[in-house]
């Protein structure tokens, strides 16, 4: 019994890759998310940002009051210390790079591997918002700023379809808007 027990959380979706957050009121991209695991838990990296007209070409965390403090907002760790059990991702906390503020934070992996719904909170979850963000292709990855990946995802200069490690389905970003 234990055997497909263990066979079937193999098979289960993982957050690690990417994911995009769509604005609701425009339908139009905020940012991308690289999820990587670490040492058994888990850490979501700002991969790519979709700056609105009059935004700084560089930004940085200029509110953060932790490590994060001045760090440029690409690559940034967003989500941290998060640990999986099955579906679920607890134990975590996400920053708002906006304010500063951190929070508490649960995730949750569709199980068809198409949306992750991602709540930050204070004191306990009931009192917090949720997102749902939308899983990218792997060919995305191509997209993203070599340094991003270089440093998330090293021995992977060069993405392309043998990155094992980030299981996705081949889904383009045009039909991740139309999930919504």
């Amino acid at each position: 019994m234990l055997g497909v027990v263990s066979g079937s959380a193999a098979t289960e979706p993982s957050v690690s890759g990417l994911w995009q957050k769509i604005e609701g009121e425009t339908g139009k991209p905020v940012g991308w998310f690289l999820f990587v695991e670490r040492n058994g838990l888990y850490e979501g990296v700002i991969a790519k940002l979709f700056p609105r007209p009059g935004d700084p070409k560089n930004p940085i965390c200029s509110s953060c009051r932790d490590d994060r403090k001045d760090a440029p907002l690409l690559g940034l760790p967003l989500v941290r210390d998060m640990k999986r059990n099955g579906l679920s991702y607890q134990n975590g906390n996400i920053l708002d790079p906006r304010d500063g503020n951190v929070y508490s934070a649960i995730m949750t992996v569709s199980p068809d591997d198409k949306t992750l719904t991602v709540r930050g909170y204070l004191g306990i979850s009931l009192f917090g918002r949720d997102e749902t963000w939308y899983r990218l292709p792997q060919s995305a990855l191509k997209e993203v700023d070599p340094v991003v990946v270089a440093k998330y995802l090293p021995g992977h200069s060069k993405v392309g379809p043998s990155i094992g490690a980030l299981h996705q389905p081949e889904t383009t970003a045009n039909s991740t808007a139309a999930v919504r």
